[in-house]
């Protein structure tokens, strides 16, 4: 490799994977040290902690006081497939892709359920399906925020206030950094491991009245495995949405998830959370704006990710070369700053274009990503140096 001379300064936490994502600053495991382990999460304290999560959930994303929270397993995607096998199928669907999570969305949907009115709306990595096709006379499936392409919708102006059916939205990197219009939303879902950085596995699946409404009077033509089943005899299960859980959560991770919590809320809730991944989002904006080998994913700036920023090598010595050439170049970039520690985990998905993509979310420290931009100059000059 070319001899090019290395940054000075490294980020103080090079962790910026879109998933597992950072911990909160200033996160240790001594914040663990008062876990409720070892005791059962049906016992009258374990309980009372879960719906503490589910509490304090509820007060930080300001939801309204009719929306029902639970906590579920198998991450966002346990929580996406309960409300798809729970809900569909009483109407048409209208699914919109336009990166890899929505695609997999709607493959369930068509192949898994085999629903017959179907209707995809699809638009490539980098852009948005046209939100006008939309009929909300059908049930609507959509990602609020495409991890996989950096590219979200801007608001919910677009969605109808007088839908027929309901929409059903995976927010999982978008919640807690991105103000979503809870009342165009019906079912929303999440995991603890994106915006606020908590553990795997455990899924947060909230409810409007219209989505309970469905519930109560709308039996699948399918058989609904148990962690599924959010009725019985035709009626919600409520204990589900105050802290008795479908299955066994750890009980680490619930307190490691309500520390998070409880960080998010001293440093000024909401408001704060979604202004840090703004301010972090400005950062990177600012390096590609004066950096001339590397552009956003997505064109349209009102329609650019502030979590998951998903970047492409525009420079015609990397764009020029075939596709799995590119992937490699990605990868020997990535692979350098992973060895200099100066940033883990930040190549692009794995079905989306070549490109980098990188965390900015509301546990990101601005200083690091100042850091990071010359590491990513310096990355690419070395890999560039040995085409």
């Amino acid at each position: 490799m070319t001899d090019i001379t290395k940054p000075v300064v490294r980020p103080d936490n090079p962790r910026f994977s879109s998933g597992p994502c950072a911990k909160r600053p200033g996160w240790t495991t001594n914040h663990l040290e008062h876990a409720y382990l070892g005791r059962s999460h049906r016992s009258k304290t374990g309980k009372a902690l879960l719906k503490r999560a589910i509490d304090q959930t509820k007060s930080l994303l300001k939801l309204p006081t009719d929306y029902r929270v639970a906590i579920v397993p198998a991450s966002d995607t346990g929580a996406v497939e309960m409300a798809l096998w729970s809900l569909l199928g009483a109407r048409g669907v209208d699914v919109l892709v336009w990166e890899s999570f929505g695609a997999g969305w709607a493959s369930d949907i068509k192949n898994q359920l085999k629903l017959d009115n179907v209707r995809v709306h699809e638009a490539g990595y980098g852009e948005l399906p046209d939100l006008s096709a939309v009929d909300f006379n059908n049930d609507v499936v959509f990602t609020w925020n495409g991890t996989t392409s950096g590219v979200r919708v801007e608001n919910g102006n677009w969605i109808a206030e007088d839908r027929q059916g309901l929409t059903i939205c995976d927010a999982t990197s978008a919640v807690f950094a991105q103000n979503l219009d809870w009342p165009k939303l019906d079912v929303v879902t999440f995991s603890w491991q994106k915006v606020l950085g908590g553990e795997g596995a455990h899924g947060m699946l909230i409810l409007s009245p219209r989505a309970v409404e469905r519930l109560e009077t709308y039996v699948p033509p399918w058989p609904l495995p148990k962690v599924f089943r959010l009725t019985k005899a035709g009626k919600l299960i409520e204990a589900i949405f105050t802290g008795a859980t479908i299955n066994t959560p750890s009980m680490l991770c619930v307190e490691d998830y309500l520390d998070t919590l409880e960080w998010a809320q001293k440093i000024g809730g909401l408001e704060t959370l979604v202004a840090r991944a703004n301010d972090n989002a400005r950062i990177v904006s600012q390096w590609v704006e004066r950096t001339p080998w590397v552009e956003f994913l997505c064109p349209r700036p009102e329609l650019r990710s502030n979590t998951s920023v998903c970047l492409k090598i525009t420079d015609d010595r990397v764009a020029s070369l075939p596709l799995e050439q590119q992937r490699d170049f990605t990868k020997r970039m990535t692979q350098l700053l992973d060895a200099e520690a100066a940033a883990f985990d930040i190549g692009g998905y794995r079905d989306a274009p070549p490109g980098l993509r990188i965390w900015a979310g509301s546990t990101i420290e601005a200083d690091n990503l100042k850091a990071l931009t010359p590491w990513l100059d310096w990355a690419f000059a070395a890999t560039v140096a040995d085409l």
